[in-house]
């Protein structure tokens, strides 16, 4: 079927049973991928009844196409399952390592900027899309710290990836936004740039300002609603590329689910009406 391209909200446990009591008016819901692995389970059967009435997004926090380890053939295989038994419009992955000698971190860590990295990730992200079977998107991700003997921008690795790789690009507005303040660096010159034919994707998210060893960081908590400087670059960013499917982001915190609806027909009203803009699912 056809899907036009209207906004959607993550979809978090607490909010399971009351989604599909209420049914919300929302185009799409994204889950994070490993919360699903495994067949069976309450899990499992929930979001098969979800996805009886809305498209599907998986997004995956736990792959790390830019580690050097062998790729966890354990972990694709899950992956391939759970993308066979859901059918997503979109697969999805971040560009970051978080992992070294069979050692998970809790966290999405940042790739050196080098023409290396480049060639090593889009193979590997490559290897990914064909165990999978299909294209995926990758995401780019808050960071803050950089290394000093980067060879490209943020947006020239990301693109390197993203072209070398023939995968997507989920564009994050908010870590745009979250690393030109880090790093002073304009937000609005990035998203000028960005190409729009490899966005497939859009998030937006909240973020939290903190004070670390005398320096101000904003870290991407997505623990509050979207702040306006992010939803003005948005604006500005479907304004120049069209509608893309957009997802309103949260993970502590939870509000209220109408609250997320809210967010999610915030960026429907700031999305362009263009025919077909629609994606497939």
């Amino acid at each position: 079927m056809q899907m036009s391209a209207l906004a959607g909200i993550g979809l978090r446990a607490p909010h399971e049973q009351e989604v599909l009591d209420r049914r919300p008016a929302v185009g799409w819901l994204e889950v994070h991928s490993e919360n699903y692995f495994g067949a069976g389970g309450r899990p499992s059967i929930q979001l098969q009844r979800i996805r009886e009435h809305y498209p599907v997004s998986l997004h995956g926090i736990g792959l790390g196409p830019g580690n050097t380890d062998p790729l966890d053939r354990r972990h694709l295989r899950e992956l391939a399952r759970l993308v066979a038994d859901v059918d997503p419009f979109l697969v999805s992955e971040h560009l970051c390592w978080n992992a070294r000698d069979g050692c998970h971190f809790n966290d999405l860590l940042p790739l050196p900027r080098t023409r290396e990295a480049v060639a090593h990730t889009a193979a590997r992200i490559d290897a990914i899309q064909q165990a999978l079977g299909r294209r995926i998107l990758v995401e780019n991700i808050a960071t803050y710290l950089e290394f000093g003997d980067d060879d490209l921008d943020e947006l020239e690795f990301v693109l390197a990836i993203v072209e070398r790789a023939g995968c997507g690009l989920l564009l994050d507005v908010n870590n745009v936004y979250v690393n030109a303040c880090n790093h002073d660096r304009d937000a609005r010159a990035f998203l000028d740039a960005v190409p729009g034919e490899h966005v497939r994707e859009i998030h937006l998210a909240g973020h939290s300002r903190r004070e670390i060893d005398g320096r101000t960081l904003l870290l991407d908590t997505h623990d509050r609603p979207v702040c306006r400087p992010v939803w003005e670059l948005y604006a500005r960013l479907v304004s120049r590329i069209g509608p893309r499917p957009t997802l309103i982001e949260r993970d502590a915190n939870l509000p209220e689910l109408q609250s997320l609806v809210e967010e999610a027909h915030a960026a429907d009203r700031l999305m362009p009406a263009k025919r077909g803009a629609g994606v497939a699912t």
